[in-house]
Formats: C-alpha cells, structure tokens, sequence
C-alpha cells in the first residue's frame, strides 16, 4: 500500500469522514504516527482546499464541512480479499445470487484485476456455509491465492492439531471453503494429493518453480475425497439394496467414498471421531445400514444405541 505523506493525508480524510469527531490520537493510533504527524496532514487537506474543522479541547475532534465531495475509494488488493472473507464468514452466508454475493461481484468487477485477482481467485471457489471456525491469516490466504493464479509451488510451514511442526514444499490447486473451515489443496508430488488448514499454516515462500495442476481439477470434489481419506480410524458401511445415488444426499462428501457393490452401497472412508461419525451423520440416515467396520465406529454405535435404549421406559 502507498506510503507517502499524500495517500496517508487521504487516509485521514477518508477517516475524519467517516467518524466525525475522531480525535487526532485515535488518527494517528489508526495509521501508526504521532499527533504531529496527523496535524500535517490536516493542514495538507485544508491546502488543497478541503474544509477541515477542528474543534479544540478534551471533548474536541475533526469533521469535514459540508458540501465536500471526497476522492474515489480505492482498495488494495489485501483489503479487497480482507472483505471477501469476512462475507464468506458472515452469517449472512454469501450465494452469488443474494444482495450480498451480487454487490461483491460488483465489487470485484469494479477493481483493476492486478487488485481484484485474489479475491476473484477465491469468490470461485466458495463452497461452504459461514460459521465459527477459525480464521486464516488474511496475507497467507492472499500469498496462497496468488501462487494458485501464478502456477508457483510454495514452501509452507505447518502446525498440527497435536503441536507437531514442519515445513513442505506443494504444488498449490486450489484455496478452497468448505463447511466453514478454509483449505489449501495441493500435491507434494504426483499421486500425493495433501489438504492443508489454512488457518494452521505458519509461514508461506513463494518459490520461483512452476507447479502442476490438472486440467481438469474438480477442487471442491477432491477435497471431500482428500478429507474422507486421511483421518485415523477406517470406516466400512453397508446400505443394502440400494444405490449410492439414493445414499448420497443423506451424507457430507467428507465421510468417505459412495461405491455400488452388487444391489447393495458401501461407504467407505475414515474418521477421527468414531463418535460424530456415528451420532450425528450415520444416525440421521433415513434408510437402513449395518456397519461392517472398523472397530472404534462399530464401538461408537453400540454406545449410542445403549444410551438411546436406557432413555426408554423399561
């Protein structure tokens, strides 16, 4: 972002006009410089003709007088992303055909594409409901977005959920959301699809070296199949004569692979909590199913039903 006495004289005016009454310290609180500084920049305003009041005293602060037409608003391209995020985080979701999914296309429609590309980059890959999982880092999401446009591999640092760290090099596909969490999908080598949580990636290196993508990447689908199969305990389950087009609509992509086996449907994935997997997805399915394995599943469905059956009348 530009740093001149100029664009930080318009930052004070775009502030000023935005909180009338803001005091000088909490100007130069917002941009990072003395009380001085931001009198300067006042005093730049009122040069070029713009009318700054001041009022003086404990209870004083600055206004802009009427009549005053300010300068177009710019973004930059953090900003731009900044505020894709926060819409995609909001609770008030962000399809493409709300008000609000339709004035950020405006938005990014609006912008010089070397600005509006990270966040284009991500608004195409949106796929998930907001909620209240973490946040990322807002300049890795735009380093990670970048090198998926640039078709750079990248040098990330990682944290686990456990504490463990370490560093990878990847090809980047894609900056994917899904379900309220933000992933990075991307191969350590061919065959080595990896999924990375964004909000758990430490540092990011840009690396001068072309990344592979396939032509025909389906991010959001190989994502789920990522996530379905990289979790601890293994997951078998019958849903006999039926089909797994019947199956499908009962349950999220990231619980594992529909096949058709004979007459019947098996799903197959993974998991790290056998107890989720069991209360709050297998338990909502409206049709019939006999766990087949593994062992931590078939032993959190027999504590679910043993509790469900002590809550009945004897």
């Amino acid at each position: 972002m530009d740093d001149s006495p100029t664009a930080r004289a318009l930052r004070t005016l775009d502030l000023i006009h935005n909180r009338p009454g803001i005091t000088a310290a909490e100007v130069a609180d917002r941009l990072g410089v003395t009380e001085r500084a931001v009198r300067r920049y006042v005093l730049t305003l009122r040069d070029a003709g713009v009318p700054v009041l001041g009022t003086p005293g404990r209870y004083g602060g600055y206004q802009v007088g009427k009549g005053v037409r300010l300068p177009p608003v710019a973004f930059s391209g953090a900003e731009a992303l900044a505020l894709v995020m926060a819409v995609v985080d909001s609770r008030a979701g962000a399809p493409f055909d709300s008000p609000v999914g339709e004035g950020v296309g405006k938005l990014l429609r609006a912008l010089p594409d070397s600005v509006a590309r990270p966040a284009r980059q991500l608004w195409q890959h949106i796929a998930a409901a907001p909620s209240d999982f973490p946040r990322p880092d807002p300049a890795v999401t735009s380093g990670l977005i970048e090198a998926v446009a640039a078709c750079r591999r990248v040098r990330l640092g990682y944290r686990s959920a456990a504490g463990h760290e370490w560093t990878a090099e990847v090809n980047p596909w894609a900056v994917v959301v899904r379900r309220g969490l933000w992933y990075l999908l991307c191969a350590i080598r061919e065959g080595q699809v990896r999924t990375y949580r964004l909000d758990r990636i430490t540092t990011l290196d840009l690396l001068p070296t072309r990344a592979d993508v396939p032509a025909d990447l389906d991010a959001v689908a190989q994502l789920e199949h990522s996530l379905s199969q990289s979790w601890d305990y293994p997951t078998r389950v019958r849903f006999p004569r039926t089909t797994p087009e019947r199956v499908r609509p009962w349950l999220p992509g990231t619980m594992g692979e529909l096949v058709a086996d004979g007459d019947d449907c098996l799903l197959i994935g993974t998991t790290s909590n056998p107890d989720m997997y069991a209360g709050e997805w297998l338990a909502q399915v409206q049709l019939p199913f006999v766990i087949e394995g593994g062992d931590e599943l078939i032993d959190a469905m027999r504590r679910l039903t043993d509790k469900l059956s002590g809550s009945l009348p004897s």
